[in-house]
């Protein structure tokens, strides 16, 4: 049995349309052009960032502009956010907590040989839960994080604001 040229293909299925794949076309993942795509949206356009990134954003907006005016106070402290708290039955009293969910944490540090530096943490999700929109996040984001290095420091919170 002899095939005539223009019926062999490539190393093609027969049942195979030409049209599926060729030099224009990628190929397709399978025949309803179904499969993974790429991105939706670029990776320079708003959309792209996720809900954490924008959280870390407000966090080191407010953790920036403490820092440009108590360089000296906060050299040595650590901010870093979680998502969730973790799970205890009682908390201490370094924990900032709304009704019995805990917003943040401030861990004071150990001088001496295994030296830790003081660390506040923020909880992500318990205080996006909390706000309304991206703005009264920012200022939940900044008044707990003024309450917690007032706490740090010993002074007053608004004395920080």
């Amino acid at each position: 049995m002899t095939t005539s040229p223009d019926r062999r293909r490539s190393g093609a299925d027969p049942g195979r349309s030409a049209r599926a794949a060729g030099p224009g076309r990628p190929a397709r993942r399978d025949r309803h052009g179904r499969g993974l795509r790429g991105r939706l949206v670029p990776a320079t356009v708003p959309l792209a960032r996720t809900k954490a990134e924008i959280f870390d954003d407000l966090v080191l907006d407010t953790v920036e502009g403490l820092e440009r005016r108590y360089a000296k106070e906060l050299a040595g402290v650590e901010f870093a956010v979680e998502d969730v708290p973790p799970e205890l039955n009682v908390y201490d009293s370094d924990v900032l907590e709304d009704g019995e969910v805990p917003l943040a944490r401030l861990l004071p540090g150990r001088p001496g040989r295994q030296e830790l530096p003081p660390r506040i943490v923020l909880y992500r999700r318990p205080l996006e839960f909390r706000a309304m929109d991206r703005e009264d996040l920012a200022d939940l984001v900044h008044d707990v994080i003024i309450e917690q290095v007032a706490n740090l420091l010993g002074v007053d919170p608004d004395e920080l604001s």
